[in-house]
């Protein structure tokens, strides 16, 4: 009988280490797995508060500490192990970690990352945490929640000539959480730390450093976009953004530079696993250590077209040329995790809006029925309720409270109204770098189920819309990994129908042509809701 060929896709989240391993030859998931860094007891000493966080020194600071993520490898391979997967039989690791969250290593860490790939003695060598621990010159990652470096941000955009520019290089705004502005603060508030800094990693990167034994594995293209360092377009290091992120700090850019590993292909082969893993859980000695990339590039991974997410926040990726920004700066350019472009807006106030309207009504979130009977009473395009608990990023305006546009309180008209505005905001606010085309937009997210919502998204979008399973970070990381590994022998693979057989597609969901005339014809709703949106976005600024 031949041996399984797997893969194995990891996803560093705020909240946790995941897994999922991929039969190669028959395209289904062998294995997935989770550690919930609060809720596991071997993780759960590491200082982190119940929004995972350490307690932040100031507001807007958010860090978590790096020895959870070493101690997570550890109880998760330990997990695998006992479960029963072969884990001889994992050719490859591919990882995905949160966007924008790295670590500061110190002159250290080649020496002792490189202990990781000499002989161990399975029962007596220390866990990663304990080998490791002395690797960092700044003790905290900061994560993508960051939000206390407006200063570092209006200097890095002002240095580089202004948003226009600093759009045009980088694919993006200057966002608070991204990288470099963040690695400006650390290197302004805490100098030392910095000075003693030889190596900066995103988690991303990190992860694949620990599992090869090596401090000095590269970034890859896709996450080093949520940098604000990399020019987007020829995929290097940024001569400008370097100079403006370092200006003022200790050794200045050249300095600066120094401590960024190089760039390379996200479905690249970073090294083979340490002998750490071999001797100590069995993994086999050739299992290729791929060079990963953040969470929304391994997510994009197994859906090639545009890809809607309507969870707790609705996120919208849209495949692009390379060349397409926004101009708004509303949006980021990035690649995926097999270097393709596309665009990513993230809508904070997503599906948690729309159970609050249901909530309103005494319903739970759970309680779907009555919300979807009244979704089918009212034809699509006639009413609009605005709510935005939270400040908003997409496009960016401030938080209010409901507002309606006709006096009746009704769930048919709140609900409906909620729904095609928050669809129409997606919609809207991505025209600008959006293909007009009959190709499928995929959805996902727990909406797919309701057949109201999916109408509604077909009519806005006016083309058909097609249903996808959720995947997640850690299978998109795995079935990248399948196609770095094919590409390493120069074997020709078929992505997109490895994915259709790992990531379950439903049937396609046609534009109803009297919802497309409501929305974009005669009935003029998608005018009316950006007139009035645009009005009710002035009266709210950030």
């Amino acid at each position: 009988m031949s041996k399984r060929r797997l893969a194995l896709g990891l996803d560093s989240s705020t909240q946790s280490l995941s897994a999922v391993v991929i039969d190669i030859d028959t395209a289904e998931k062998y294995f997935e797995h989770s550690l919930d860094y609060r809720a596991d007891e071997r993780l759960n000493q590491f200082g982190i508060g119940e929004d995972y966080i350490l307690p932040p020194k100031e507001e807007g600071e958010a860090e978590q500490p790096p020895l959870m993520y070493l101690a997570s490898l550890d109880a998760l391979f330990n997990d695998m192990r006992e479960a029963g997967v072969p884990l001889e039989s994992i050719l490859l690791i591919n990882t995905s970690g949160q966007q924008h969250g790295h670590v500061y290593l110190n002159s250290d860490a080649d020496t002792l990352l490189a202990q990781l790939t000499g002989s161990h003695n399975s029962k007596d060598t220390p866990d990663l945490k304990t080998q490791l621990e002395k690797v960092f010159s700044y003790p905290n990652a900061p994560i993508w929640m960051t939000a206390n470096t407006i200063a570092q941000t209006d200097a890095v955009r002002n240095g580089v000539g202004g948003k226009s520019e600093m759009i045009n290089l980088s694919g993006s705004d200057a966002p608070l959480r991204f990288t470099g502005t963040v690695v400006r603060r650390v290197g302004e508030q805490s100098p030392e730390h910095y000075a003693a800094t030889t190596k900066i990693q995103l988690i991303s990167s990190f992860i694949p450093a620990v599992l090869t034994g090596n401090a000095n594995v590269p970034i890859d293209y896709g996450n080093a976009c949520g940098m604000s360092l990399m020019n987007y377009r020829t995929k290097v290091w940024d001569a400008a953004l370097l100079e403006a992120t370092a200006h003022g700090l200790p050794g200045g850019v050249e300095a600066f530079q120094s401590k960024l590993p190089t760039l390379a292909p996200p479905d690249s082969v970073v090294g083979k696993l340490a002998a750490y893993y071999v001797q100590k859980y069995g993994f086999d000695p050739e299992c290729a250590v791929i060079a990963g990339s953040g969470d929304n590039p391994q997510a994009k991974v197994p859906v090639a077209g545009d890809l809607l997410s309507l969870g707790t926040s609705f996120v919208n990726m849209i495949s692009t040329d390379g060349d397409t920004l926004d101009p708004e700066g509303f949006a980021n350019a990035m690649y995926d995790g097999i270097n393709r472009p596309f665009m990513f807006g993230c809508r904070t106030n997503g599906a948690m809006v729309w159970d609050a309207v249901r909530a309103n009504y005494g319903f739970t979130k759970e309680e779907y029925a009555p919300a979807e009977a009244a979704l089918q009473e009212i034809a699509p395009g006639q009413f609009m309720t605005f709510w935005q608990p939270k400040t908003e990023s997409f496009p960016v305006s401030g938080a209010f409270e409901l507002i309606r546009t006709t006096p009746e309180k009704t769930l048919a008209r709140d609900y409906t109204g909620i729904i095609e505005t928050s669809l129409a905001a997606l919609y809207i606010y991505s025209e600008v770098f959006t293909k007009h085309t009959q190709a499928p937009l995929f959805v996902t997210g727990g909406a797919t189920d309701s057949p109201g919502i999916m109408r509604r998204v077909a009519g806005i979008w006016n083309r058909p819309t097609l249903p996808v399973e959720k995947g997640g970070a850690a299978l998109g990381a795995a079935v990248a990994g399948v196609n770095a590994l094919y590409n390493a022998d120069t074997e020709s693979f078929d992505i997109e129908s490895f994915s259709a057989s790992v990531l379950k597609r439903g049937e396609p969901i046609e534009p109803n042509p009297a919802d497309v005339a409501a929305y974009h014809g005669e009935g003029k709703y998608l005018q009316r809701f950006r007139e009035k949106y645009e009005q009710i976005m002035a009266a709210h600024p950030v």
